[in-house]
This record gives structure tokens, C-alpha cells and sequence, in this order.
């Protein structure tokens, strides 16, 4: 087994160096860091979370409370965060179990933090009901709705950047995709954002033109377009409440004949690479997926540091416009 002996020898620093690089101690400086933890994965080194955490406390690993394993967008999310979260130095636990039972579990295992997605499924009521956290807590999204520290996305401000992009393309039939059955106060902030804008800016946009659906899935949205597609006046453009739905939408299309964007403008929510790879590249809006990563790991770092101050980090979104949406002929 490998030790910190191990690779402080093969990088010829102290003992003490290599164990405060490990747990991404700040006085360390980066580039040191960056060669400890290279040669600690050449190596083979796999840290003891439970020994490191009775020596110094800190056990240098994160615990991530995912909502899903389907969801393209969270997939393209974690990775990311994993990457920026190694480069400080830590290392992350994943757990799709409820809320108190990953808290249980984590709390075991000493985290020196926990991050928790606002949309895992059931736990915006158990949030409320959180007494057990023996770590700092930060929550990715549902801002205003608990008393933790919060990274979120202005939402709304994303859709309403949709319809702008797609009413200034000569779009006025619009309908949006995101809707699913039970409450969803992320998702609710986009279909208020699109009908609010979307009355602004004179579209005749009725509350029909926001389809139900069972949940977020390619399948979901690919029934909801096949709806969509069959109205008296079936909409020139779309707006997707995220990239899984955009899936669907577009096989929805294809099986109809539809071409996108000559038959169908499209823009999407979910700001990721993967939406240059869909069937067409997609018109997207959202915050770089990068930029959330990076943010996140930055706030996870200054709770561990800091565990009584309450962080409220608002990030503001953009559009980047490609090939899916085009001016109305």
C-alpha cells in the first residue's frame, strides 16, 4: 500500500508537505499541490478518510448528495465538479439515497462539507427537517426556500433570454417544455419567467402552450412533442426546460418529417458542451457548466474554511445561439 512516506520521497519534499497538499491546505502552493497529487495518482495512493480525519480533523473528502444518475446535464455537472474539486485537493463520495440517510452516512464518514442539488427528488421538504449535519452545507439550486448556504442560477432570467433570442427571430407561436407533474419550484421559476416575458413582448402565448409531463426525461419530452406537433396551429418554436428533453423533442421531430430549424426553432435550457453534439447544434441558455463547477468547489473550499459564515452566490446566465434556431420565414 501506498503511503504520504511513499510519495514524499518520490517527490522529494516533507512528510508534512505532502499530508498538507493532500488536504489542500491554502499555505501550500498550487503548482506543489498539482505535483503531489500527479505523482500520488501515478502511484496508486488511495487516502484512508477515517485515519486522515482523526489526525487532523479534516478528512479532505466532500459528500454529494446527487438527485440522479439519468439526468445528461448533472452527469456533464459532476464530472466537472469532480475535476475542479481533485485540483483543491479533495476527495468526493457520491449518494443518491434520500437526503437524511446520505447525511447519516456521511456524517460516519466525517465530510469536511456536504453539497446537496436542490431538485433531489423528495428532499426540498427534508431540508427543513435537517438537525443532524455535523458538516458545513451547501445547496446547488432552490434558493430562498432554507436556511443554508446556496449556489444558485438565475432560472427565470435564462428563459426570458429564450423568448427575447426567438420573438426578435419573428417567433410569436412559442411553447415551452418543462412542466412536470408535482411541485418543482426550479422549474416553476421558468415557466413564470416564459409566460411573463412572453406577455410583455405582445406573443399570444396561452398557459396550454406549457405541456405537462410526467417528469424531465427523453421520453417525457418526446410525448409532450408528439402533443405539441398535433395542435390546430402547432408552434414555430420551442423552448426546452433542458437537454433531456431536447433529446425527445428532436426525435419527436424527426419521425414527424419536421426539420429543425427550417420547421421548428429550438432553444434549450442547460448551457453544456453536449448540446453542440445533439442531432442539430442547439441554441442553449443557462450558466457554462464550467462556471458552475467552479463556483460550487470555490464555496465548498470557504465553508470548510470558514463554517460559520452563510454564503448566497446568484450566478447570471447567457445565450450562446447555434444552428437550432433560425428567423421565421
Amino acid at each position: 500500500m501506498v503511503t504520504i512516506k511513499d510519495i514524499a520521497k518520490r517527490a522529494g519534499v516533507s512528510f508534512s508537505t505532502v499530508s498538507k497538499a493532500l488536504l489542500g491546505n491554502p499555505n501550500i502552493k498550487a503548482d506543489t499541490k498539482e505535483r503531489i497529487w500527479e505523482i500520488a495518482r501515478e502511484m496508486g495512493y488511495q487516502p484512508n478518510i477515517a485515519a486522515r480525519s482523526l489526525v487532523s480533523r479534516k478528512s479532505g473528502a466532500i459528500g454529494i448528495i446527487w438527485p440522479t444518475v439519468e439526468r445528461g446535464a448533472l452527469s456533464s455537472l459532476i464530472t466537472k465538479l469532480n475535476d475542479e474539486l481533485e485540483r483543491r485537493g479533495y476527495t468526493t463520495l457520491l449518494s443518491i439515497s434520500r437526503t437524511e440517510a446520505a447525511i447519516e452516512s456521511f456524517n460516519r464518514y466525517r465530510m469536511d462539507a456536504v453539497l446537496l442539488f436542490g431538485d433531489h427528488s423528495g428532499n426540498r421538504d427534508e431540508l427543513s427537517g435537517i438537525g443532524s449535519m455535523q458538516s458545513p452545507l451547501l445547496v446547488y439550486g432552490a434558493a430562498g426556500s432554507h436556511p443554508f448556504s446556496t449556489v444558485d442560477v438565475n432560472r427565470g432570467q435564462a428563459i426570458r433570454l429564450a423568448v427575447r433570442h426567438l420573438a426578435e427571430l419573428g417567433h410569436s407561436r412559442i411553447a415551452y417544455l418543462g412542466r412536470p407533474d408535482g411541485d418543482d419550484p426550479m422549474q416553476t421559476v421558468k415557466i413564470e419567467a416564459f409566460l411573463g416575458e412572453a406577455r410583455k413582448l405582445g406573443l399570444c402565448v396561452a398557459d396550454e402552450s406549457i405541456l405537462r409531463m410526467e417528469g424531465l426525461e427523453t421520453h417525457d419530452g418526446y410525448i409532450a412533442a408528439e402533443a405539441m406537433f398535433d395542435w390546430p396551429s402547432p408552434p414555430t418554436a420551442v423552448i426546452s426546460g433542458g437537454v433531456d428533453l431536447t433529446r425527445g423533442i428532436y426525435r419527436a421531430a424527426r419521425e414527424r418529417g419536421l426539420r429543425v430549424p427550417e420547421d421548428l426553432s429550438v432553444v434549450s435550457y442547460d448551457n453544456i458542451p453536449l448540446m453542440e453534439d445533439l442531432d442539430v447544434p442547439t441554441t442553449a441558455v443557462g450558466v457554462s457548466v464550467h462556471a458552475i463547477a467552479s463556483v460550487i468547489a470555490e464555496a465548498l473550499h470557504k465553508l470548510i474554511e470558514m463554517s460559520d459564515e452563510l454564503l448566497t452566490i446568484a450566478l447570471e446566465p447567457e445565450i450562446v445561439v447555434r444552428s437550432s434556431s433560425t428567423r421565421l420565414q
